[in-house]
């Protein structure tokens, strides 16, 4: 019987930028890739942030967070990753996680952790609403 201390942290996933319930009971399930998020603003705290607008890596079919100035296909907005994961290095070992992904929703801009530019919403149009 280990009856050491053990430290675990949680974190409490903040969903206030959903406009609505509207399309979180379809979230697809994807797979991120660590490497192309910032620490200092993606996961501060070693837990991605929900609400991150993600793009699809072209090569690798994975997902990184979106942005217009990248070539490699984030630069297309294909959804917002819909709950936090963790990727502390000290707690998950790889550097691909599996994270669900929506795709259909209503967005409070004002409360997404990242700005989402104006091409970003062209990409989604019809499929997220800004509100």
């Amino acid at each position: 019987m280990d009856l050491s201390l053990k430290v675990e942290s949680f974190t409490q996933d903040r969903r206030d930028w959903l406009g609505s319930a509207h399309g979180t009971d379809a979230p697809v399930s994807i797979t991120l890739d660590v490497a192309k998020f910032t620490k200092a603003t993606h996961y501060p705290d070693g837990y991605l942030k929900s609400g991150i607008p993600l793009g699809k890596v072209t090569a690798s079919g994975q997902y990184g967070p979106y942005d217009g100035a990248a070539s490699d296909g984030r630069q297309t907005l294909v959804g917002f990753l819909f709950t936090a994961q963790d990727v502390d290095a000290r707690r998950v070992a790889s550097a691909k996680v599996v994270g669900s992904m929506l795709i259909h929703c209503f967005i409070r801009e004002a409360k997404l952790p990242v700005t989402v530019d104006a091409a970003g919403k062209t990409s989604v149009a019809g499929r997220i609403i800004f509100v």
